[in-house]
């Protein structure tokens, strides 16, 4: 049997076994969602990377740097700024306001710091996270799909016809990541993702480690470098400001950069907090968490780079989310590119496991919990958990099938629309102590909607909707909390 796909096959029966073991373990809704804050941290702070770093990480941006070429950096800037920020300097602050509160989810912190007694809080954030996570699980389930594509583990004579439907490659693909996927965060919940999480965040570094240097001695081999691979594509490739005029130029540079501000509103990442033992860890665990960061992101602008000297852009020119598990397979023994390949499929399952989970929560006990009152027994809770992720990754299969964006596309709208809505109120729950339910609603409902109406415009080429919608948000909030105290 081909050697990588022998790999592939050992890293999913480690996954399902797993998910399988931590089943036994997780009987309460703590224990779902929060993995009964027991996990150790370092276990977490890895957890918390992997599940930050999708598809768009290994097929993405890897992607995007073979495209865009140097102009891509402010891009890995901006995400490597906003994770060391939300590790480094509010990270602690908000474990501890989290324990300050008795609550499992976000959207329920949320209304017990912002005293939301009609329940309307809850409801807005709990419709965000459930709208934009399906539109994130999907992209690493289309990621999923043309990883495995590409890698001959599922090929053409997978296509069949049942009931007159064509099931595609392509929808076998997606298929097979979505099954494992939903299958062991129906076992185990949060405990089974981190686990998990910990083993496909430790292969998503080696991947994106060893593959960029692999490259590097290839190009050099051949007699080039990636200084000359840039210089060889043109003036753009080689241009920090991709040889733009000042506002396109300027556009940018603040396109990418605005990336970093997402990470303080990710639902998926806020809740590693909440399920640190304690506060005072995250002195000590943020050093794994930025150590983690720079090499990944640094191998992953590599690998992009990397692919225009060994390979020239016009190869691509289709797909350029092919080049990672492309370099795999042409530098590496069959084994070791088996690893790296399940690297890129650990990306995307850690970051859909995660999702599914905050999307299952934000139903199963916002909604039926708190706002409909429905009064359930710790079973009958985990029995609805299970249902929800269920239907929830079904759906997300079938718009991963139906569309037509790549990863990065799907990634930057998801990301967008949860880090407009959320970040802004964390931020300002730090620094502005004045605001208050009405400025957090305002700030929900611009950021999804700007983020929405902003996409879908022609201004979203002059000013990336990623930082539109994140100022809206901030004026909203700004502007709401004011208004409401003066009627006070």
């Amino acid at each position: 049997m081909n050697p990588l796909i022998v790999s592939f096959i050992c890293y999913l029966v480690i996954v399902i076994v797993v998910g399988v073991v931590t089943s036994r373990k997780m009987t309460t809704q703590s224990e779902f969602f929060l993995g009964g804050q027991r996990i150790p941290g370092w276990v977490i702070t890895i957890s918390e990377r992997a599940s930050g770093e999708s598809a768009w990480l290994l097929l993405g941006l890897t992607g995007a740097a073979l495209t865009v070429g140097l102009g891509e950096v402010w891009t890995v800037i901006g995400c490597v700024s906003g994770i060391l920020f939300l590790w480094f300097f509010i990270g602690a602050r908000l474990r501890r306001e989290f324990g300050r509160f008795d609550a499992l989810t976000l959207p329920e912190f949320l209304g017990q710091k912002f005293e939301d007694k009609s329940n309307s809080l809850r409801a807005l954030a709990s419709l965000i996270i459930i709208f934009f996570f399906t539109f994130y699980v999907s992209a690493q389930m289309v990621g999923a799909g043309k990883v495995l594509m590409k890698t001959q583990i599922v090929t053409q004579d997978w296509e069949l016809v049942v009931a007159g439907l064509t099931l595609t490659p392509k929808i076998w693909g997606i298929l097979l990541g979505a099954v494992i996927v939903i299958f062991y965060t129906l076992m185990g919940g949060f405990r089974a993702v981190v686990w998990t999480d910990l083993m496909q965040g430790f292969i998503m570094l080696f991947a994106l480690v060893v593959l960029p240097i692999i490259g590097t001695m290839e190009l050099l081999e051949q007699g080039g470098n990636i200084s000359q691979a840039l210089s060889h594509q043109g003036a753009e490739k080689a241009s920090l400001f991709s040889s733009k005029p000042f506002w396109p130029a300027l556009s940018l540079v603040l396109g990418g950069l605005a990336w970093g501000l997402g990470y303080m509103g990710q639902p998926h990442l806020l809740v590693r907090f909440m399920a640190l033992p304690r506060a005072d860890e995250v002195k000590q665990l943020r050093w794994i968490a930025a150590s983690w960061t720079i090499l990944a992101y640094g191998g992953a602008f590599a690998i992009g780079l990397i692919g225009l000297g060994l390979y020239g852009g016009s190869t691509f020119a289709q797909d350029a989310e092919r080049i990672m598990p492309t370099l795999a397979m042409n530098l590496l023994p069959g084994w070791i590119a088996g690893i790296i390949i399940s690297g890129a499929v650990a990306a995307m399952m850690s970051t859909a496991d995660s999702q599914l989970l905050v999307v299952t929560s934000a139903f199963s006990e916002d909604f039926s919990t708190r706002i409909l009152g429905r009064k359930l027994s710790q079973k009958q809770q985990v029995r609805l958990s299970r249902l929800v992720t269920l239907l929830i990754g079904l759906f997300a299969f079938v718009l991963a099938v139906l569309t037509s964006d790549t990863v990065y596309a799907m990634v930057s709208f998801a990301w967008s629309g949860l880090g407009a809505s959320f970040g802004p109120v964390i931020l300002l729950m730090f620094i502005w102590p004045k605001l208050n339910r009405q400025g957090v609603i305002a700030c929900l409902l611009t950021g999804a909607i700007s983020t929405i109406v902003w996409k879908l415009s022609p201004l979203d080429s002059w000013v990336s909707h990623r930082l539109a919608a994140w100022v809206l948000a901030v004026i909203a909030a700004v502007v709401a909390t004011r208004a409401s105290h003066s009627r006070n």
